[in-house]
């Protein structure tokens, strides 16, 4: 079978780290059980990140459906920095404590991915930035992969199962081994556009064979406009001057009218190369930055015992909303007991504070 866990293992506590599950049985044997309240929040970020997304929020809200605590949390796709709790988890420790490894899991991979599909489309701007990354990761994950870089902000996801559960039509192109199948790229094109839907975008590769900028001229004349665009996914062996030849392939196109053709990139596509060549590209394929992104790291705390502030060295306790100004967005961490005190406070630029933290699940129900 394949080495996977089910959503069974993630139900029934299983799926998690050795010491939690012996902490419940301690518990247990001992009759001591407390209600708790934990907040999950993120002590830095990765290297040189300012701000991040949030992402597994939904996926956590299935889970907590099964447990009986309440909880609190951040919307999905909301920007955060370190140090500010994105989720308050209440109720008796022994209905969560197993599931924190799960949790954890849900939120620090997924706003990775997000995070840094919001990166790269901040950079790109009003270029197209699809996520190419499946297929770097385990296949069971591809969904969530891909769904998280939709939230992170990508244009379009590559992988068939990942778009049908963001309710989007896949994007691609053509892939090196059509074009090898059928010896030419001419022809392969001809045969992508004789025989695929005609909503699909057809996007030639024309770095298979020939120099690009020969390539791109073969099949503008032979496609015309049913171009919707041509992709360069050239070896990084033979790329040189990648920006260069981009830009060459561009001008010998506009020399012959097909102004209207889009140049996409691909293939070890980051950040540092979107800033490069987002003056001569269109639009960017993106995998394995996204779908390897580096992950939040997460840590869950007991901030609260039987009502009481309560917490390890180094975690500053009591329960806490996050509050943002709509304005200029500046935020403010405050213990929720001054909340209602604070809750029409006015920001220093006078715009209203909105708490970020929101009812998610209670009593086993999602709000």
């Amino acid at each position: 079978r394949f080495h996977i866990a089910d959503e069974k293992d993630i139900l029934d506590g299983s799926l998690t780290d050795v010491y939690f599950k012996r902490t419940k049985e301690i518990l247990k044997a001992k009759n001591l059980d407390k209600h708790v309240v934990a907040e999950i929040k993120a002590k830095s970020l990765p290297k040189g990140y300012e701000w991040a997304i949030l992402a597994g929020i939904e996926e956590c809200a299935q889970l907590f459906k099964e447990i009986d605590v309440k909880v609190e949390a951040m919307a999905e796709g909301t920007v955060f920095k370190s140090w500010q709790p994105v989720m308050n988890i209440e109720g008796m420790y022994s209905k969560f404590g197993v599931y924190e490894t799960s949790i954890l899991g849900f939120l620090c991979q997924a706003s990775g991915i997000a995070t840094k599909a919001a990166r790269c489309k901040r950079i790109a701007g009003d270029r197209i930035v699809l996520s190419f990354g499946a297929r770097r990761m385990h296949p069971i994950i591809a969904p969530m992969i891909e769904r998280n870089a939709y939230v992170g902000g990508c244009d379009g996801v590559s992988a068939t199962k990942a778009a049908e559960l963001i309710e989007e039509k896949p994007k691609g192109t053509i892939p090196h081994a059509l074009i090898l199948l059928y010896g030419d790229t001419i022809e392969a094109t001809k045969a992508f556009d004789d025989v695929i839907d005609k909503n699909v975008m057809r996007v030639a590769l024309i770095d298979t064979f020939l120099d690009e900028k020969f390539e791109a001229i073969r099949v503008a004349e032979a496609m015309g406009d049913k171009l919707f665009g041509m992709r360069l996914d050239t070896p990084s062996t033979r790329r040189g001057d990648f920006k260069g030849l981009i830009k060459e392939t561009r001008w010998e196109l506009d020399i012959r009218g097909y102004n209207n053709i889009k140049l996409m990139v691909s293939g070890g596509i980051d950040e540092e190369n979107i800033r490069n060549l987002k003056e001569v590209a269109d639009g960017f394929g993106v995998g394995t930055s996204i779908s390897n992104a580096p992950v939040i790291d997460f840590a869950l705390d007991i901030v609260e015992i039987d009502g009481e502030p309560f917490a390890k060295k180094g975690v500053s306790s009591a329960a806490k909303n996050v509050f943002r100004c709509k304005s200029c967005y500046k935020d403010i961490i405050l213990p929720k007991k001054e909340t209602k005190r604070e809750i029409k406070r006015k920001c220093d630029c006078g715009g209203e504070m909105e708490n970020l933290l929101f009812p998610l699940t209670e009593s086993k129900k999602i709000i």
